[in-house]
């Protein structure tokens, strides 16, 4: 099956970084993804053709997304190092300078890679420094730290120098923090990741950054229907009916139309699976495309709705947990 696989073309369609670097439009996430699961994932995704994967530290899986590298990745295995781009991210305990290299080595250890494609910080806003992933309070509210993220930027940059990663980029970050960071860089930033579909289509801050020369991810893009904190009466992406009919005009899963708006407009997408059809699925997006009517019917749909917002319960109440950091990004529009 492997050895099939392998003689297969790789996903034709990738954007160039400001770093000369190939990166594929479809890429296979990796955050909820059950330690027993994602390692099957990774290498049903690298057989039928994935050549993308995103990871980070906080997803708490990297070891075994590395047990799968280690067995398809490298010198006389199905695929060559150079022929996958492998994005890891820098985790809100780790924002202080000499905490991030650290970091990095240890992805890179749990990972088995020499060096990353790209490194991301998570977030803007920084956490009390330690190996506990969510340091709280006894009222459950967490406990921050306030590391300039220029700062911790600057210490990111070193590690290109060094070799370990290729490219570094931000996720979660506002326009305005995404100017006070190219500001002060000597590596810029080639990639912002942030959570976009139909319903938060995000078409400012993708101008802003297409502006700037960095290449926007798209994290949930189908909605995260698996997320936690989900609220009752909330809007269902896969379900709305614009997208059905033009599913049905193309043979295609409302999903597939989805990832194809967005490749489409030069957004890079990893929708996370672990169901090896919908692996397959996720990928086969390359072989149509929408016209310009249907792509701004689905750019039309947005309502501004964010679904990863993370939330905690205090007094009985769920509230944003980390919207009283100053550099919370999300309460700005855009």
């Amino acid at each position: 099956m492997l050895g099939h696989a392998a003689k297969m073309p790789a996903t034709c369609d990738f954007v160039t970084l400001h770093t000369g670097q190939k990166m594929p439009l479809v890429g296979l996430g990796t955050w909820k993804s059950d330690r027993g699961q994602v390692k099957e994932a990774v290498k049903h995704a690298l057989s039928v053709g994935y050549r993308h994967i995103d990871c980070a530290a906080a997803y708490s899986n990297e070891a075994e997304v590395g047990e799968a590298f280690q067995e398809c990745v490298g010198p006389n295995k199905i695929i060559k190092r150079e022929d996958l781009f492998v994005t890891s991210k820098l985790w809100n305990t780790k924002h202080h300078p000499e905490d991030v290299e650290p970091a990095l080595r240890k992805t890179l250890g749990d990972m088995k890679l020499d060096y990353l494609d790209l490194y991301l910080m998570h977030w803007p806003h920084a956490f009390e420094r330690g190996d506990n992933l969510f340091p709280k309070n006894p009222d459950n509210t967490m406990r921050y730290d306030y590391t300039d993220y220029k700062d911790t930027w600057k210490a990111m940059e070193k590690l290109v120098e060094k070799g370990l990663v290729k490219a570094i980029g931000l996720s979660n970050f506002n326009s305005r923090q995404i100017d006070d960071v190219l500001s002060v860089a000597t590596v810029k930033p080639a990639v912002l990741q942030v959570e976009c579909h139909p319903y938060l289509a995000q078409n400012e801050l993708i101008a802003h950054c297409q502006k700037r020369g960095l290449v926007v991810t798209a994290y949930s893009p189908l909605g995260s229907p698996d997320r936690m904190w989900k609220q009752p009466d909330e809007p269902v992406l896969l379900e709305e009916p614009g997208i059905k009919t033009i599913a049905e005009k193309y043979s295609k899963s409302p999903a597939q139309i989805i990832l194809r708006w967005q490749v489409q407009r030069k957004v890079v997408v990893i929708p996370k699976s672990v169901t090896p059809a919908r692996i397959q699925q996720n990928l086969q997006v390359f072989d149509f495309s929408l016209t310009e009517e249907e792509m701004s019917h689905i750019g039309r749909l947005n309502k501004n709705w964010r679904y990863i917002v993370p939330m905690i319960t205090i007094d009985g109440k769920l509230v944003a947990r980390d919207a009283g950091h100053p550099h919370y990004p999300f309460n700005d529009p855009y």
